[in-house]
């Protein structure tokens, strides 16, 4: 299950978070609390009724920006992390956003793809971490 976040899951929401990108990926914690998340939309995906999965939301005009887009690890491979771009997506056509954007590490590119995303920059570094801007018209 995948909903929209309300305010006793962003706890669970955060600490998802900061083991994918603090623990695991090395991302400075001043970076991962950017102080956007105030202003975002986030989800939240269940797997055996425990949180395990979470995508950022920011609106802007007519662009919305999914970020922050983490699943366990051990949680990975059974298509969650689809799901959440699925679910993502919905929530952006929802907010009548016409198209949706991204900053996709380079490493997950054709996953973006997979779901109908273009590459429309250089590669950039963000965190360290190198990074392809893409888009997706909806």
């Amino acid at each position: 299950m995948i909903r929209r976040a309300e305010p006793r899951d962003m706890p669970a929401v955060l600490d998802i978070r900061a083991r994918v990108f603090i623990e695991e990926q090395g991302v400075d914690e001043a970076d991962e609390r950017d102080g956007r998340d105030d202003d975002a939309i986030h989800l939240v995906a269940f797997k055996d009724g425990m949180p395990v999965g979470t995508a950022r939301l920011l609106v802007e005009g007519d662009t919305g920006r999914i970020g922050r887009v983490a699943v366990l690890v051990d949680k990975r491979g059974c298509g969650l992390g689809k799901d959440i771009m699925h679910a993502a997506l919905n929530e952006l056509r929802r907010e009548g956003v016409a198209r949706a954007s991204l900053g996709s590490q380079v490493h997950a590119i054709g996953f973006y793809e997979a779901l109908g995303f273009e590459v429309t920059g250089p590669e950039y570094f963000d965190a360290g971490i190198p990074h392809r801007e893409m888009v997706l018209s909806l």
